[in-house]
């Protein structure tokens, strides 16, 4: 391949990849062409994008990028990136591995680290991670309020007995309130 043609493939390389910092790095063999096309366009559906790529021309790209990815580069490779996030994304791969035994994991990247697959499908996804920070904002405050609730609620459940014993001894409620004070 010549220089002038390494050049252009770097350059879209950096065009498709700039603004990208989650990917899953994967090998896929023995799919046929049909197989191929329904996988492409079931994860296009949900904004998931496929590449094909040559090894050391990514490499150099990544590293011109500041991505730290410098384990997964033997073999072919096909990088899947898109959808809400890196957990969304390596879930719907996960799915689809189950159904065609030919992909395999070579690993994924999270803002420019490589980490393993395994850990990418354990990450939460954005909103299950945005409700975990909610819960825990709302514990603390969940708490002082029942603290600051609870006197209340028994002081307010103390009057409502004694207004429900005044009418029944045929006294007001003033007169009732008296007597169990003093």
């Amino acid at each position: 391949m010549s220089k002038k043609i390494k050049q252009m493939e770097m350059a879209a390389l950096r065009t498709t990849f700039q603004d990208v910092r989650d990917l899953v790095v994967l090998t896929v063999s023995g799919v046929d062409s049909q197989t191929d096309n329904q996988m492409r366009l079931s994860l296009r559906k949900k904004n998931i994008r496929l590449q094909v790529v040559k090894n050391s021309l990514t490499r150099r790209v990544f590293d011109e990028m500041g991505m730290k990815v410098s384990k997964y580069w033997e073999g072919p490779t096909l990088l899947a990136w898109g959808a809400g996030s890196l957990s969304e994304l390596s879930r719907e791969l996960d799915a689809l591995a189950r159904k065609n035994k030919n992909l395999k994991f070579k690993g994924a990247v999270s803002e420019g680290l490589e980490i393993g697959f395994d850990q990418a499908l354990k990450m939460p996804t954005k909103a299950e991670a945005l409700g975990r920070i909610v819960s825990l904002v709302q514990s603390p405050i969940t708490r002082v309020l029942s603290q600051v609730q609870a006197p209340a609620s028994r002081i307010m459940g103390q009057l409502k007995t004694l207004a429900e014993r005044a009418p029944a001894e045929g006294g007001t409620p003033e007169a009732a309130a008296a007597p169990a004070a003093g």
